[in-house]
């Protein structure tokens, strides 16, 4: 008896360690989409501009039957995640083109408390980051994340924030690869940056590119402008610069 039970205890030891070995170390996407939300009117809505850059972004690149699908790389998104509401207003489109919901690590301005709006920006980031290396339902998937600026890349930021990590440029690694801006440029709305992993290798990502967002008619009139370039003559005044 007590040679049966030692011999199922050696089993049972090995076949844990078949399975601990065969499961990931990690619960890592295979990409991630990062771009910021549209031109804005006010603290808590897209201008004119910004709404049709949600619709464009849909209908050319991120939306169920986008003309230009190729930043899912045939795989259809997991998730949109984002974290104010002009991210929200941004993101809609596309994931209602999915049947997808919006995860929202919701972040609302009030009026009288910006340094409070920019502490709860910087802790929704990184529970938002930490989600995103560590949720199993979005191991080996693509995830769209519509983001504020500063806390995707800001040098300002990662200075004032003594040395915690509290933009996705930190959180996700990307300062690890070479050619990630270490700021997002604050005249462009106009880019998209691509992040790729090998799931359940490691939470360090292994490629990045930077794309501009390119659109014809019946977008033709949004900016189109260069990464760092000012925004075009003509910029509307309901807009924020």
């Amino acid at each position: 008896m007590t040679t049966f039970k030692k011999s199922c205890s050696r089993w049972l030891l090995a076949g844990s360690l078949v399975l601990a070995f065969a499961s990931p170390v990690q619960a890592v996407p295979r990409r991630i989409i990062l771009l910021r939300h549209g031109e804005k009117a006010n603290d808590y809505a897209l201008c004119s501009l910004g709404q049709e850059r949600s619709l464009a972004i849909r209908d050319t690149y991120l939306g169920r039957g986008a003309s230009d699908p190729s930043l899912f790389a045939g795989q259809p998104p997991a998730a949109f995640l984002a974290i104010t509401l002009h991210t929200l207003e941004l993101a809609a489109p596309s994931a209602a083109s999915w049947g997808l919901p919006i995860t929202a690590y919701a972040v609302v301005p009030m009026e009288g408390r910006d340094g409070d709006l920019q502490e709860e920006m910087n802790a929704a980031t990184k529970l938002a980051a930490a989600d995103v290396l560590t949720n199993p339902a979005w191991h080996d998937r693509t995830l769209v994340m519509t983001w504020e600026h500063l806390n995707i890349a800001s040098r300002r930021l990662e200075n004032q924030s003594d040395g915690v990590a509290v933009t996705l440029r930190q959180l996700l690694n990307l300062q690890q690869l070479s050619g990630v801006p270490a700021k997002w440029e604050g005249s462009n709305y106009d880019y998209f940056w691509v992040v790729d992993f090998d799931p359940g290798t490691s939470t360090s990502p292994i490629g990045f590119q930077m794309l501009k967002q390119t659109y014809g008619a019946p977008f033709g009139a949004l900016p189109q402008n260069n990464w760092g370039a000012p925004l075009p003559q003509g910029y509307p005044p309901g807009c924020l610069r």
